[in-house]
């Protein structure tokens, strides 16, 4: 036996009808080939996240190896999960950004809402899984879930797709038939292979079309006449130049080891009030997944659901804490474990300490950071809607009733507020935009009407007797 882990059977597959259980592991040959699977599932959505948020991809792909670590130390063991970059905060750190916040803002933000969601997980522990289903029924849970997907089509529509429309395009069509065609582990992994495809397409028409001529967020920057300016702002934005799609400059410069740049977080109350609506979503995202290792292990997890959430929160906001993304359990890599019957902890510790690897690699980094935007365009219009229509999953398997004007005014309303970005000044430097405004009118709105209607059933039924 080596660090906890008992051999299972002879070590090789487990025969059929049998599954290799978290406190089992195979051969340490097979454990690391297990590992190495569990690297590329959550590989693709793990570092095009921190690329979409404007953070480091190195730091963000190392410190999800360190959360996956304290996360099954915090679970005993006990939840096998792989923490990869949450897309749950993508919208709050566009609207973040776009009202003049930097990284540190962003991390700080995060930081907070990580230090909620250790705190609801708390609250679960000691007062039991109910709870949650009390506060964030499906109705709320599904409409903040859509809210948050759908209210980054303008990222898509006026960021990346721009950039190159038909790399962007053939890319989106590629990455659908990746997800549908492919049986098994490719389809687990589109994401990754939509990437790839991508790069090759743009070095294609690199080498073949020439250059593009577009724009480039915050570079080329001219003032009204046409004046090289600093910062970008009203009077002072990127314009169309000719560049390259594909530009391994940064990469050929990089060095192979090297440590990723830490940074502190900065907290400001507006960009807290805007990363606090995920932090429902990440509840609703480690519940569901929880109960799916729950019921894949065929054992009841509901004791440690609690110190699960806990767990998240706090890796997010270890992780943001020196400047690295947000973390959350990865549902690709639970479905690597449904696939290979392999529970096993030990391949995710392996897992992990290959993500720390990686994370200290700045060439890997550079890498990243030269994806083109049109690349990124077509991945981001699946995996924006992809997390907008998670919400709608949500609602058709625990069968909300739309019927009830209960159920559907509060979240026709929000979710118009959170895709339309619609704006409340609550005074001169305190709004409430898009995502927090649409989450908050769900919230409050549905526990408002479901209070009322109570009280008006209560009344009416007092008044008959």
């Amino acid at each position: 036996m080596s660090i906890g882990w008992k051999l299972h059977g002879d070590g090789r597959t487990p025969p059929p009808g049998e599954v290799v259980r978290p406190d089992e592991r195979l051969t340490w040959p097979r454990t690391a080939g297990i590992g190495a699977q569990h690297v590329v599932a959550m590989f693709g959505a793990t570092f095009v996240f921190p690329v979409v948020m404007g953070l480091d991809p190195n730091l963000s792909i190392m410190m999800s190896g360190v959360a996956t670590i304290l996360f099954l130390l915090i679970v005993g063991g006990r939840v096998p999960s792989y923490l990869g970059t949450s897309a749950s905060f993508v919208g709050a750190v566009a609207a973040i950004r776009a009202a003049g916040g930097d990284s540190a803002t962003v991390t700080g933000a995060i930081l907070v809402s990580g230090l909620v969601l250790a705190a609801v997980g708390v609250a679960v522990h000691l007062l039991g899984g109910a709870v949650v289903h009390r506060v964030f029924p499906p109705v709320v849970t599904g409409a903040v879930v859509m809210l948050i997907g759908f209210n980054l089509a303008p990222v898509v529509a006026t960021v990346y797709w721009p950039q190159d429309q038909w790399t962007a395009l053939l890319t989106l069509c590629f990455a659908v038939l990746c997800t549908v065609l492919p049986r098994g582990f490719p389809a687990r992994i589109a994401i990754l292979l939509a990437l790839v495809f991508g790069f090759a397409l743009s070095w294609l028409l690199d080498a073949t079309a020439g250059k593009i001529t577009s724009v480039l967020p915050g570079q080329n920057l001219l003032d009204a006449s046409g004046k090289p300016c600093p910062a970008e702002g009203p009077y002072c934005v990127a314009t169309a130049f000719p560049h390259d799609r594909l530009d391994f400059g940064a990469v050929g410069a990089a060095d192979w080891f090297g440590f990723p740049g830490l940074h502190a977080p900065d907290f400001r109350t507006s960009a807290v009030l805007l990363a606090l609506p995920p932090v429902i979503a990440l509840i609703a995202e480690n519940t569901g997944h929880v109960k799916a290792v729950a019921e894949m292990t065929r054992e009841n997890l509901d004791p440690v659901l609690g110190r699960a959430l806990a767990a998240d929160g706090a890796a997010t906001a270890l992780a943001t804490g020196v400047g690295g993304s947000p973390t959350t359990t990865y549902a690709e890599n639970i479905g690597v474990m449904a696939a290979t019957r392999v529970y096993s902890t030990a391949a995710y510790y392996v897992a992990a300490a290959v993500a720390v690897l990686f994370g200290l690699c700045p060439k890997f980094g550079a890498l990243v950071a030269a994806t083109p935007g049109g690349v990124l365009g077509g991945i981001t219009v699946m995996l924006y809607g992809m997390i907008g229509l998670l919400g709608a999953k949500i609602w058709v398997e625990n069968r909300v009733d739309f019927g009830d004007p209960v159920n559907l005014v509060p979240v026709a309303a929000g979710i118009i507020l959170a895709i339309g970005n619609v704006t409340l000044d609550i005074t001169d430097d305190f709004p409430l935009q898009g995502i927090a405004l649409g989450t908050i009118a769900v919230l409050v709105g549905y526990h408002v009407l479901r209070a009322a209607t109570r009280r008006a059933a209560d009344a009416a039924g007092g008044a008959a007797g």
